[in-house]
């Protein structure tokens, strides 16, 4: 196992596949550090090789005054609320989770940087990879604007050799 910042892609060797699922992708809280994490990756896949993401497709609706407060769960020993504030300019959500329990509250924070599918699908170029496939789901169901989220597969194809 290797531990590390996952936008070095800090382990050595050739791969067939590289993949970020559940949304990690957008835990690079900059698009530097996106671009870099697609360039790394493609300097890891082997000719054919293929880095599959899995996000979430944003949507910014949700908002109010770039934040949110909504109730996640209620239940009769807990309650989790949510308190979320958006930057629409670095594409930015800072969010805490609010968990209150008979003993107390905790908190849990999140925060990410999201990417619309054609903003990486650009990295990828930028990187020397190819869209081969995107689908809405797992179970290939079509991409379509009403998905919610998406599971893109970009493709390192070979370098054109020069002809003679």
């Amino acid at each position: 196992m290797t531990l590390g910042d996952f936008a070095e892609v800090g382990v050595e060797g050739r791969f067939s596949l590289v993949y970020v699922v559940f949304n990690t992708f957008f835990a690079l809280l900059t698009q530097e550090d996106q671009v870099r994490c697609f360039a790394n990756v493609a300097r890891r896949l082997e000719a054919g090789g293929t880095f599959v993401i899995e996000a979430f497709v944003p949507d910014l609706s949700r908002f109010t005054f770039g934040q949110i407060t909504q109730t996640r769960h209620v239940g009769s020993d807990e309650v989790v609320i949510e308190y979320s504030r958006h930057d629409p300019v670095r594409q930015r959500v800072d969010s805490q989770n609010v968990v209150t329990r008979e003993d107390g509250a905790r908190l849990y924070p999140v925060s990410l940087r999201y990417a619309w599918p054609s903003e990486l699908d650009l990295m990828a170029r930028l990187a020397g990879l190819t869209l081969r496939a995107r689908y809405g789901g797992w179970n290939r169901q079509p991409f379509i604007q009403a998905s919610e989220t998406h599971v893109s597969i970009y493709e390192k194809t070979e370098p054109e050799t020069p002809s003679h």
